[in-house]
């Protein structure tokens, strides 16, 4: 007679435990982004985020129009992280500010540096100065009228003409993130430009996705 052979049957625990400890921290993550209530109270990030975040609007909602009359739309550049300004296309020393502090975090994200893209919206019909077109090279200069892009960049219920509405828009610097949400907003010209890049890493090192 041949004895018998007995296999012990391999617990599949072990893997469970090594699945389950790679999902968790990407989970929380994604928790904690997308539920802002669960975020801890003693949040380092430096800008504020935008309650609710708003998803970009389609083409037809938020017309706009590169420098040369092109038409250009806003969603084609999800999957990147977007760095936004607004400004009149006359472009004073507070816009070349913006300007200046969105490329500079731009160009210190040193690998990560294609995830992201630098857009400004010029809202009005002012001609840009060659010194900007020259200084700010990579920028997506986008024409857009600035009571259908307060729609998008500010609180909901915002009211006023589009003067004062693009006086308002000017006051701040925004990221889009690659799901196309506006996410977070900043100072402005008054915004630390040290704290802004440091911001935009810790996204970059954070993030799963763009």
């Amino acid at each position: 007679m041949s004895e018998a052979v007995v296999v012990k049957k391999r617990s599949m625990v072990p893997l469970y435990l090594i699945v389950l400890s790679c999902l968790l921290p990407i989970a929380a993550a994604f928790l904690l982004y997308f539920v802002p209530d669960l975020r801890p109270s003693g949040s380092t990030n430096y800008g504020s985020f935008v309650e609710p975040q708003r998803p970009m609007p389609e083409a037809r909602q938020l017309p706009l129009t590169t420098l040369e009359g092109e038409p250009f739309d806003l969603n084609s550049l999800k999957g990147r992280w977007v760095l936004v300004s607004s400004d009149g296309g006359a472009c004073p020393d507070s816009c070349a500010s913006k300007l200046h502090y969105v490329r500079n975090a731009h160009a210190s994200q040193g690998k990560n540096v294609e995830r992201l893209v630098r857009v400004w919206f010029v809202t009005d019909d002012a001609p840009v100065p060659q010194k900007v077109l020259d200084a700010y090279k990579g920028t997506i200069m986008l024409r857009v009228d600035p009571v259908r892009l307060a729609a998008f960049l500010l609180p909901p219920g915002t009211q006023g003409d589009a003067a004062g509405l693009e006086q308002e828009m000017d006051r701040f610097l925004w990221i889009i993130d690659p799901n196309g949400n506006l996410i977070m907003h900043y100072p402005g010209q008054e915004t630390d430009p040290i704290q802004f890049r440091k911001d935009i890493a810790k996204l970059l090192h954070a993030s799963v996705i763009g």
